[in-house]
C-alpha cells in the first residue's frame, strides 16, 4: 500500500523547489487579499442555523509545567468558566455540555459533567465525554449542532480537554486478576498464598501498564506511521524542519500580534504567576533542528521532536446555538457551523490521511471548491503527516486510485494555510485542538474579511474530520 501511495508524489512533491520557497516567504505572511465571495450564505430553507457565538481556551501548556499538580476537569472547568465570563451567559440558559477527551482519568470518567458542576452550570443540566483520539472536541462540536439543527435544543456548550503531567498507569492485568481475587478471599491462609505469589515473582506482578501509545489494531505508534508516509511521499527532512519552523513563526507572530484572543489568563493554585500564553512556541534554527535525531525509525527517520507535536495540557470551550435564540440573547455570532463529515481508511497504511479524503468530500456538500475558501485550519500532528496531506491533494493518481475520484482536488494555497500557527508550535491536548480550530477559523475570518473556513484534522484509527464555516454577516 505505501508503494502505491508513493506513485501519487510523480506530478507534485512538496519537496520540489517551490513549495519550500513558499514555506520560507510565507514563514511570517499573513493573508490580505482574502476575497469576498458573492455566494451570500450556505443556509438552507427549513433547516436551523446553528452559530459559534464565541470560543476560548486555557493557554496550551507542555506536559510537567504550570498545569502539573491539577486534573483535567480544572481545566476544562477554568475553559467553561472563562466562556461563561466572556459572553456575559446566564449559567441557566445552558441546556446540555458536551465534551471530548481522549486520556480517561479514572476519577472523572464523565468530565463533562464535573467540569460543568464545578463552573458554576445547573445540576438539572445533562453533560456527557465523547471520545474519538484527536478530533474529540470536534466530535463533542457536532453533537452540539447537531442537537439544534434537529430542534431538541438551543443552547449547547462544547469543548475539549486532555492532561498529559499526570497520565493513568494501571497496575498490569495479572496483578489486577490477584487483587479481585484477594478481595473475594476470606481465610488467612488464601491471603498468605496470593501475597507468596507476588513475593515469590514480583517482577511478574509489579510491572505497570502505560496507557497505549500504538494502535491497538496494528501496534504501531503514531510517530512510527508518520515516518512511513512521509517517506512514501518523498517529503525529505529539510522541507519538514522548513514547515515546523515556519508554524512557530507563525505562532510567536499571532501572539505578540494579539491574534490569539481565545486565549484565557489562568491563576493557576500555587503557581506564582497567573498563565496567559502558550508556552510551547519556539524558535529553533534550521542548524540546530537538522541536527536532531529521529525520533521513531533510526537511524534514517525523518520525524524528530523539533517537526512533531508535543504533549500538551489544556483545555477548549466553545458556545453554540441556535441563531435566532442568540440574536433574542444580545449576542452577535461569529460564525455559521456548516457541512462537515468524517470519513475512515486504512489505520495501518493511511493513518494520518483524514484531511486529504475529507476536504474534497466537504466541499463538494457544501456545494464549494477550494477557490471559495479563504481560511484554512488542519491540525499539525506532524510537520511530515501535513505536507504528505498536501502532496495526495494535488496528485491525480491518488484521487483516482485511493478516493475513486476523476482528478485531485488540489493543496490549500499556503497564504491561506495556518496563518496563526498550528498544533505544533501552539500545542496539541488531543481532546481540545478541533474547538480550537473552529475558533481560530471564525477568528481569522474577520481579521483577514474572509467568508468561508475549512477545518481539517487525522486522528488515530485513520479517521479524519472536517467541517466548513462560514463568517457571520454580525461579526
Amino acid at each position: 500500500m505505501m508503494a502505491s501511495l508513493g506513485k501519487a508524489v510523480s506530478k507534485f512533491s512538496p519537496t520540489s523547489a517551490h513549495i519550500t520557497a513558499s514555506l520560507r516567504s510565507l514563514s511570517c505572511s499573513t493573508n490580505k487579499h482574502a476575497t469576498k465571495k458573492s455566494k451570500a450564505t450556505l443556509g438552507k430553507s427549513g433547516v436551523r442555523n446553528v452559530v459559534l457565538v464565541e470560543g476560548v481556551r486555557t493557554p496550551f501548556l507542555m506536559s510537567g509545567t504550570q498545569y502539573k499538580e491539577l486534573m483535567p476537569h480544572d481545566l476544562q472547568r477554568e475553559a467553561i468558566k472563562g466562556l461563561l465570563k466572556r459572553t456575559g451567559l446566564p449559567k441557566d440558559s445552558i441546556e446540555y455540555v458536551v465534551i471530548g477527551t481522549v486520556i480517561q482519568e479514572s476519577k472523572t470518567a464523565n468530565v463533562a459533567r464535573e467540569a460543568a458542576l464545578g463552573a458554576g452550570i445547573s445540576n438539572k443540566t445533562p453533560a456527557h465525554t465523547v471520545t474519538q483520539a484527536c478530533i474529540s472536541s470536534n466530535q463533542a462540536m457536532t453533537t452540539g449542532l447537531n442537537m439544534i439543527a434537529s430542534g431538541q435544543l438551543d443552547c449547547v456548550v462544547a469543548g475539549g480537554v486532555d492532561f498529559m503531567s499526570d497520565v493513568p498507569i494501571r497496575f498490569n492485568r495479572k496483578m489486577r486478576s490477584l487483587m479481585l481475587q484477594m478481595n473475594k478471599t476470606k481465610s488467612t491462609m488464601g491471603m498468605l498464598g496470593h501475597a507468596a505469589k507476588v513475593i515469590g515473582s514480583p517482577v511478574r506482578y509489579f510491572s505497570p501498564e502505560l496507557p497505549a501509545i500504538a494502535e491497538f489494531s496494528t501496534d504501531e505508534v503514531m510517530g512510527h506511521s508518520a515516518d512511513r508516509l512521509a517517506a512514501a511521499f518523498g517529503i525529505t527532512r529539510q522541507a519538514q524542519d522548513e514547515f515546523a519552523l515556519r508554524s512557530h513563526s507563525l505562532a510567536k507572530k499571532a501572539t505578540e500580534d494579539g491574534n490569539l484572543s481565545d486565549v484565557l489568563e489562568y491563576k493557576v493554585p500555587g503557581v506564582a504567576e497567573t498563565v496567559t500564553s502558550d508556552n510551547g512556541i519556539r524558535i529553533t534554527p534550521m542548524e540546530k533542528m537538522a541536527k536532531m535525531r529521529p525520533a521513531f525509525i533510526k537511524p534514517h527517520g525523518t520525524i524528530t521532536a523539533a517537526n512533531s507535536s508535543f504533549l500538551s495540557d489544556g483545555a477548549s470551550a466553545v458556545l453554540l446555538m441556535e441563531e435566532n435564540k442568540a440574536k433574542a440573547m444580545g449576542f452577535k455570532p461569529k460564525a455559521y457551523l456548516r457541512s462537515y463529515t468524517y470519513m475512515s481508511q486504512d489505520p495501518k497504511d493511511q493513518l494520518l490521511l483524514g484531511p486529504a479524503y475529507t476536504t474534497p468530500t466537504v466541499l463538494e456538500k457544501a456545494g464549494l471548491t477550494l477557490n471559495d475558501i479563504d481560511v484554512f485550519e488542519y491540525h499539525e500532528a506532524f510537520a511530515g503527516q501535513i505536507l504528505a496531506n498536501l502532496a495526495a491533494m494535488e496528485s491525480d493518481y491518488f484521487a483516482q486510485k485511493h478516493m475513486n475520484r476523476k482528478g485531485k482536488v488540489g493543496a490549500p494555497p499556503m497564504d491561506k494555510f495556518n496563518l496563526w500557527g498550528g498544533s505544533l508550535s501552539i500545542g496539541h491536548p488531543f481532546g481540545a485542538t478541533g474547538s480550537r480550530l473552529v475558533t481560530t477559523c471564525a477568528n481569522r475570518l474577520k481579521a483577514e474579511d474572509g467568508k468561508y473556513a475549512l477545518l481539517a484534522a487525522c486522528a488515530a484509527g485513520g479517521i479524519g474530520h472536517a467541517m466548513i464555516v462560514e463568517r457571520h454577516p454580525d461579526y
